[in-house]
């Protein structure tokens, strides 16, 4: 499968779409699209899309992306909130690339909310997208959760977001998006992107972050109960674990049971814990 029979959006094509959309990249929905044919196909060849590959695409926006990643994959399911994007998304590849149209299906929903059955009986296997930055995290997160299908990833976000999410035990930036994103997949920086390939240009640089699906760690404990753990574990930062667990737990001294009990020091904090010792603390909750 190559791209040479997709003709691919430039600068001024994708400017021209939106005047006639009269669209303005909204602040709201984090909207600034990729101008940049190069980005698009370093993106898509980074995925490693295979053609055995079912993409789920989040806010495809104007189709830049959506044109790199379809010569690609067997089928592509674009989710967009916005509907005006939602109704031109379809048109742009039919024009550009006919001959692949019949692989794109357009979902009209909010990512951080969708739900398998939307998809129009597809299971995605890899998430390829260009993620407004206010909502990466959640999006992320939610659709790791909800499609057990979806073994890789490769999404592009804010740099400072794709290091909390690349972020190991002990770096300044490890926090809950770190510990939730690695109870699901490897998670990886996979390069930077400069700011000059969107339109509007960010005033932010951004980066890839890679997810490689893995099983979550043995643990007796649902996600919930680890996730809870880890929530209250950062949500005081500072605060040593027998402190900032002592709400979960119940008192402080309940909470240096558990931690004991857990094989954790209880004068730790969180940044310095994988997700593996967060589960061993949720199967001790008392």
């Amino acid at each position: 499968m190559g791209s040479s029979i997709v003709n691919l959006l430039g600068p001024a094509e994708i400017r021209t779409l939106a005047d006639k959309l009269d669209l303005r990249p909204t602040k709201r929905l984090g909207q600034n699209f990729v101008i940049d044919g190069g980005t698009v196909r370093r993106i898509a060849r980074v995925a490693e899309v295979s053609p055995d590959d079912v993409v789920i695409e989040v806010g495809p926006g104007l189709g830049s992306l959506t044109l790199a990643l379809l010569p690609e994959a067997s089928r592509l399911v674009a989710v967009e909130i916005d509907p005006v994007l939602a109704g031109q998304l379809p048109l742009t590849v039919a024009e550009r690339a006919p001959g692949l149209a019949d692989r794109l299906t357009v979902v009209r929903a909010d990512a951080m909310r969708v739900l398998p059955a939307e998809l129009g009986g597809a299971e995605p296997t890899a998430l390829v997208a260009n993620l407004p930055y206010n909502v990466a995290v959640p999006v992320v997160l939610h659709l790791l959760q909800v499609l057990p299908s979806l073994r890789k990833g490769l999404v592009m976000v804010q740099s400072e977001v794709a290091d909390r999410m690349a972020a190991k035990p002990g770096s300044k930036v490890y926090g809950v998006p770190s510990v939730k994103a690695a109870w699901y997949a490897d998670v990886r920086r996979a390069g930077p992107v400069g700011r000059t390939v969107f339109w509007p240009v960010p005033n932010v640089d951004s980066g890839l972050v890679a997810l490689a699906r893995r099983d979550p760690p043995p643990t007796t404990a649902s996600r919930e109960e680890v996730f809870a753990v880890v929530d209250a574990a950062f949500a005081q930062r500072r605060k040593t674990l027998r402190a900032a667990l002592a709400s979960w737990a119940g008192t402080p001294a309940a909470a240096e049971t558990a931690l004991r009990a857990a094989g954790v020091d209880p004068s730790l904090r969180g940044e310095q814990l994988g997700v593996e010792q967060f589960a061993r603390i949720a199967e001790n909750h008392p």
